[in-house]
């Protein structure tokens, strides 16, 4: 069969009542999360995922991936409107999005990066059509010694990528990789750090994990920071308010970002550890570096709001292509999602699309309409997720707690996951507070059985030799990419070091331009601020 028999296949099964209704279901939910500031895609899928068990895989899939995107578009709504972005990777929108609320443009900003997200992720979708199935004929003859170099590569690329303190990365990896040893040894059957608890041989499970990280411990450092107390000013849009919509000037000032930052992004994307966050900064540099006007960006430039949602959208799609065809999640979201296809009993990997077709391109057809969908909860109903926006987080914290407990003791009914969950909400918040990398801790731990299978199999077939790493072309191959990545850091320190003055200089234009945004007036406008729409609690 071919991609569109594939794809045809796929949305037969999409267009089934409940798995519309699911990937509806999603849709809004990832708005809603996206829309609440510090909660973010990773923790509302790990909150939600043990609500989704008593569904069937596809339609439980189908609907955390709409979440997943969905989260990406609704991040957008508070990065235009109060200057907070919903997750890291709408950091950028902030850039030129809160400019231009300032500036009585609320209205075009949002419908534009919506349309931005719209196509972004449509593009991504079609190139995850294309792309997955040849990686996955390329990488289904990878025996354990490709996939246990794939996971190191992986793991190194996320350490590589997030965070300025590689070595806090990379001991956030091996603190993932530790808890992934407690229960039984797979090669001698022993017990491994389970202190007696029969509860832990079969070892620590992901959702309590990953809710304690990404759910308590994000609740934790905002209560930390003084989230609660903070009162922010918004600015009120409305679809039937004059100049609500784009103009033509917007909509070809737009294309060449957008298709720009769709690409960018996308190839961003499949690059594990990389992410949407990664991909928005770096659509928003090329934006600025390709502007005849660069001086207008962070001043309310439309191209620096779009390019970086779209790359921010394409990336959400291309972190799919590892998960599907490797079986690597390419950000802390898809870890999540990897969890999940464990749990409902399927290895995402080279043989996932040829074994389980209907369920891998369900998903990817189900891509297509939850972006249309997406596209049209955007547009017209923007007000209702500007007022979700106002609500204090000292409202959101009890209810985020509840559903944190709730949904971790509901997989098995076991206070000792419970417990873990408040022992990693705890980890989260200390990790978050000195640095370390929460999401490598987690996709280490979903990685770490695998990684462990593939390297006992491999000395088994080499009885014991590493030679057989340097014996077959793609782990040739696999270990040039790691020498890359880890030569990376220090070619680019050296241009830094090259190039310090120019860059410094930079960042702190770049720094004291945000300030400007956050409070006072705006240098170098060419107009006041429209402030009979901006509404303060």
């Amino acid at each position: 069969m071919g991609i569109l028999e594939h794809l045809a296949t796929g949305i037969a099964t999409v267009l089934s009542p409940q798995n519309l209704v699911l990937l509806a279901l999603g849709v809004l939910v990832g708005m809603v999360i996206g829309v609440m500031p510090g909660l973010g895609p990773s923790a509302g899928i790990a909150i939600l995922l043990p609500l989704t068990f008593s569904l069937d895989p596809t339609g439980a899939i189908v609907m955390l991936a709409a979440i997943y995107y969905g989260a990406m578009y609704g991040g957008t709504i508070t990065s235009v409107l109060i200057n907070t972005p919903g997750e890291s990777a709408t950091v950028a929108s902030t850039f030129d999005g809160y400019p231009l609320a300032r500036r009585g443009r609320a209205g075009p900003a949002l419908v534009m990066a919506a349309v931005a997200s719209f196509v972004a992720g449509t593009i991504g979708t079609l190139l995850i059509s294309v792309a997955a199935p040849l990686l996955a004929s390329v990488t289904s003859r990878f025996g354990p010694p490709e996939l246990f170099l794939l996971v190191l590569a992986g793991l190194l690329t996320l350490v590589v990528v997030i965070g300025r303190n590689r070595l806090l990365g990379g001991l956030s990896a091996l603190m993932g990789f530790v808890l992934a040893t407690v229960g039984v040894d797979i090669g001698g059957g022993e017990q491994r750090f389970t202190f007696g608890s029969p509860e832990l041989i079969n070892g620590i499970d992901f959702i309590p994990v990953a809710i304690g990280i990404f759910g308590l411990g994000e609740v934790f450092h905002t209560l930390y920071r003084g989230g609660h107390l903070e009162r922010l000013g918004y600015f009120s849009v409305s679809a039937r308010a004059k100049g609500f919509w784009p103009n033509r000037a917007d909509v070809l000032e737009s294309r060449g970002p957008i298709l720009r930052g769709s690409f960018l992004g996308f190839f961003v994307g499949t690059t594990p550890g990389a992410g949407a966050t990664v991909a928005s900064l770096m659509s928003y540099s090329v934006e600025k570096s390709l502007s005849a006007k660069p001086g207008r960006f962070g001043k309310g430039a439309m191209p620096g709001l779009v390019g970086p949602e779209a790359a921010n959208n394409a990336a959400s799609a291309g972190a799919m292509v590892p998960l599907l065809t490797l079986g690597i999640p390419g950000s802390a979201s898809t870890a999540v999602l990897l969890g999940g296809f464990l749990m409902w009993g399927l290895q995402p990997g080279p043989l996932l699309m040829e074994q389980n077709p209907e369920f891998a391109w369900g998903l990817i057809a189900s891509m297509y309409l939850g972006n249309a969908m997406l596209l049209l909860v955007n547009i017209f109903c923007i007000p209702a997720f500007a007022g979700i926006a106002r609500v204090p987080f000292r409202v959101l914290a009890p209810i985020i707690v509840v559903l944190c407990t709730f949904g971790t003791f509901t997989v098995n009914t076991s206070m000792v996951d419970v417990a873990v969950m408040i022992g990693c909400g705890v980890l989260g918040f200390f990790m978050r507070l000195h640095g370390f990398s929460p999401a490598a801790l987690v996709v280490a731990l979903v990685l770490g059985p695998i990684a462990e299978e593939s390297l006992r199999q491999t000395m088994i077939i080499s009885q014991g030799s590493p030679d057989i790493f340097v014996q077959r072309p793609a782990s040739i191959v696999l270990l040039a990419l790691m020498v890359v990545l880890v030569l990376l850091p220090v070619l680019l320190s050296g241009r830094r070091r090259r190039h310090g003055p120019a860059l410094d200089q930079g960042r702190d234009e770049d720094q004291r331009r945000r300030t400007d945004q956050g409070g006072g007036e705006e240098q170098g406008d060419d107009q006041e601020p429209d402030r009979s729409s901006a509404t303060t609690p």
